[in-house]
Order: C-alpha cells, then sequence, then structure tokens
C-alpha cells in the first residue's frame, strides 16, 4: 500500500453522505429517545463511580450525536462502550484509566479503517455468525430491561403498572408510528416532579469545566488490559459489523459500509476522550430502538445531540439527581423495545437448520457468557459445518 493509496484511502473516509435530507419532526424526535435506556443508566453509573463530570459527558456526546446525524444521514446512535463502561462501573476505575481505554480504541479502530483491515473483517465472518450477534446482544438487552423491572413495586409511580401501560401504548401505536414514546419520556419528568418536587429546587448550575484528562504510566496499563482489549472485539462486532448489517436492512441501497463506521468510532474517541469524554461507539442495538419508534433521518440524532449539549451545558449539576429518581419503569421498556427490535433481523437466518442451531448457541452464550465467547463458538460452529460441506464436494 502506498503513501498516495493510504492518504486517499483516509479522505474517502470523512466525506459526509449527501444523499438523504435531514427532518426535523415529533416522529423523529421521538425516535431519537429509543436509545436513551442505553446511554442514560450507562452515563449516568460512571459518572457516579468513577468521577467523571455529567456535564462533559453529555456534551461531547451530544457533539457526536450532531456530527454523526449530519455526515451518515441516518439515525446512527451514540453510545458508551459497553465493555469499558461495564468494567469501570464494577471496578471503579479512574477517570485517566477510563480515558487510556478510550484513546487505545480510538487508535485502533481508525487504523483498521484507514488500512482496510474491516473489511477484511467482515468479509471473513459469515452472515449467521452476524445474525447471532444481533440475536444475542438484542436478548441481553431485553433481559436487562426485565431485570430492571423485576426491582420495581406491582403499583406506585414507578411500577408495573406504569410499565405494562407504557408497553401497552407502544404495542397500540406501533404500526402508526406516533411519537408515543415522547410523550411518556416528558411524563416520566412530570411523575417525578409529582413524587419528588424537591428534586427540582436543587439546581446546581454550573458550567462543566473543559480539561485535558491526566493519564499516568499506571492507567495507560489499566485501560488497555481491563478496557481496551475486552473492547476490541465487541466493537468490532456490534459497532461496526452488527449495525451496519442493520443499516443495509433499515435502508437498503444505502447501507453505511464498515470502514467508515469504524473511522467514525475512532475518531469519536480520539476528539473527545481526551477531554473528559466518555468512550463511545456506535450500536445495532440504538439503531433498531430509534428505527423502531420513528427515526428515519440523521435529523433525529441531531436533535438528540443540541438537547444533550444544553443540559450538559446548563443542568449538568442537577441533571444527576433528577434521573437517579427518573421512573425506572419508562427506562426498561425502551431497552426491552429495543432488544426486541435488535433481534428481529436474526429471523431471515432462521430457515435453514444450520443458520439457525449457529444463531442459537451465539444468543444463548451471549446472553449466558459474553460475546466475544458467543462469537467464537459461531464461528467455530460455521467453520465446522464449511468444513463438512468441502468434505462432501471432495468425496463426490
Amino acid at each position: 500500500m502506498t503513501l498516495a493509496s493510504t492518504w486517499r484511502g483516509f479522505t474517502s473516509l470523512l466525506v459526509p453522505r449527501h444523499d438523504a435530507p435531514l427532518r426535523f419532526d415529533a416522529r423523529e424526535l421521538s425516535g431519537s429517545l429509543g436509545d436513551l435506556g442505553t446511554f442514560l443508566p450507562l452515563a449516568f453509573a460512571m459518572a457516579l463511580t468513577c468521577g467523571m463530570d455529567i456535564g462533559l459527558i453529555f456534551i461531547f456526546a451530544g457533539l457526536m450525536n450532531v456530527a454523526t446525524g449530519w455526515f451518515f444521514r441516518q439515525p446512527i446512535p451514540v453510545q458508551p462502550m459497553k465493555a469499558i463502561a461495564a468494567v469501570a462501573i464494577a471496578e471503579g476505575l479512574s477517570a485517566g484509566a477510563i480515558a487510556s481505554a478510550g484513546l487505545v480504541m480510538g487508535v485502533a479502530m481508525f487504523t483498521l479503517a484507514v488500512i482496510g483491515g474491516v473489511n477484511m473483517i467482515v468479509r471473513l465472518i459469515p452472515k449467521p455468525v452476524v445474525r447471532g450477534i444481533q440475536a444475542g446482544i438484542g436478548l441481553k438487552l431485553t433481559c436487562t430491561g426485565i431485570v430492571w423491572l423485576g426491582g420495581l413495586p406491582a403499583i406506585g409511580w414507578d411500577s408495573w403498572i406504569l410499565a405494562l401501560t407504557v408497553g401497552v401504548a407502544v404495542a397500540l401505536t406501533f404500526r402508526r408510528r406516533l411519537p408515543v414514546l415522547l410523550v411518556a419520556f416528558v411524563g416520566g419528568f412530570v411523575l417525578l416532579w409529582l413524587a419528588h418536587p424537591d428534586a427540582f429546587r436543587l439546581t446546581n448550575l454550573h458550567w462543566p469545566r473543559f480539561h485535558v484528562v491526566s493519564i499516568s504510566n499506571t492507567e495507560w496499563w489499566i485501560g488497555l488490559t481491563r478496557g481496551a482489549i475486552p473492547q476490541l472485539p465487541l466493537t468490532l462486532l456490534n459497532s461496526v459489523i452488527a449495525v451496519c448489517a442493520l443499516s443495509s436492512d433499515c435502508f437498503p441501497g444505502r447501507g453505511i459500509v464498515p470502514k467508515r463506521m469504524a473511522a467514525s468510532v475512532g475518531l469519536m474517541n480520539l476528539v473527545c476522550v481526551p477531554f473528559g469524554g466518555m468512550p463511545m461507539c456506535h450500536g445495532a442495538g440504538g439503531l433498531a430502538a430509534q428505527y423502531r419508534f420513528g427515526a428515519r433521518t440523521g435529523g433525529s440524532v441531531v436533535m438528540l445531540g443540541s438537547i444533550k449539549i444544553v443540559a450538559g451545558l446548563m443542568l449538568g449539576g442537577m441533571l444527576i439527581h433528577l434521573l437517579q429518581l427518573y421512573p425506572v419503569s419508562i427506562l426498561a421498556v425502551m431497552v426491552i423495545v429495543a432488544g426486541i427490535s435488535l433481534m428481529a433481523p436474526a429471523r431471515d437466518a432462521l430457515s435453514q437448520v444450520r443458520s439457525a442451531a449457529i444463531v442459537l448457541l451465539m444468543a444463548s452464550t451471549i446472553v449466558l457468557v459474553n460475546t466475544l465467547v458467543g462469537f467464537a463458538l459461531g464461528c467455530a460452529l460455521a467453520f465446522v459445518f464449511a468444513a463438512a460441506d468441502r468434505l462432501r464436494r471432495t468425496s463426490h
């Protein structure tokens, strides 16, 4: 590969799409809220346990929402990197270690995009394996939402009754694509105000403190080994391969190619993480949720990003208090519907016995173990099936 061809490949990744207009209406805004059930819990948990500034998390995520919507012209979500977030929350990683993990991921993903390594990986992974990833992550999201509901009372302002009401409303308006989720989300704050009016008096307004995150040698090592290494396969599988597959399903003829998606993930982290942003990626689950609730253009995430930026600038000090009290029942319904939507495209792999076996094996393993093990078992089974076919052909 020559320097000139490398440069041409690099610049081609940065050319935005202009093959679809951006819409800014209630349906697009409603759709943009479909991924908040994934974004909010992880973002606020990282702020609480790792000492990150929630205002900066919102501002940088919002900026990337705006850039992503304008660049891709599709409702591609901006999410926390789930493996890094999970380790950070469970082990209380420092802000420096989290920044280390995000920067390593940014370099790795952008390098793979420029040299074409992502395309090679995509060619090597069979479609049933991709569907298995979608099915497994979708099922895991659904189970997460159900677990959240399990801790709620049957009756009350945040309860099974509220979740059932929102779920029924979503089901009844499924084909009409009304902005019911937008109404439910805003209604959650109304319920919060009725149940905890004092929470809105804790204004504590302040501007976030922009700064360069300091990373020690120890934090570089922790970020690499505990954050980036377990995150890399998850990002390649869900944030690049699976989301590109779902993009092609949702927008036939306009599907986003993996190298552009990988470049986007890399640039997001290289630009935002050094200044206090959380490690971010795109996700098939978020795209499924936003599409299901009405998002059809990049205008949806541009609006969502604008809201995040304003919230981070003006309300960062009180947001943490409000969303600690926000109805879990509404967020849980968002996650459940997102999971079901993500699983839906995997139905096309269930028509054949071998493809179905791969999907079912991967889905169960992803839920019970993790995504990497599920991916490995799915690839191994696909290899066994392919080897059996080759052996049968040579024997004839």
